[in-house]
């Protein structure tokens, strides 16, 4: 069955980075764009930034435009969030997310907690 395990949170200290992973099994890696999506106390979910198949386009948002990047190596079906320059309102559980169609469904990891604090 589709997994999506998330790792890599944690707390750290204003301005500080962090590495979230999230290991994909059950589906081919390969052929489906992935996602990062956050959730902050009292706040309804954002996407943070999303992957093509193939790694060669992403996107962001706007709030973590230049300070996050999003990457994937297929051969270990693994995607990554490499957030740098954090900020307190970065603070949220952040999950992987993905969408394989009518037929297969979507998928959602358990979560990590990003906290950023001093």
């Amino acid at each position: 069955q589709v997994q999506l395990v998330e790792s890599g949170g944690g707390l750290v200290q204003p301005g500080g980075s962090l590495r979230l992973s999230c290991a994909a099994s059950g589906f081919t890696f390969t052929n489906w764009p992935m996602y990062w999506y956050r959730q902050a106390p009292g706040k309804e979910r954002e996407l943070v930034a999303s992957i093509s198949s193939t790694g060669g386009s992403t996107n962001y948002a706007n709030s973590v435009k230049g300070r996050f990047t999003i990457s994937r190596d297929n051969a270990k079906n693994t995607v990554y969030l490499q957030m740098n320059s954090l900020k307190p309102e970065d603070t949220a559980v952040y999950s992987c997310y993905v969408y394989l169609g009518l037929v297969g469904g979507q998928y959602w990891g358990q979560g990590t907690q990003v906290t950023v604090s001093s």
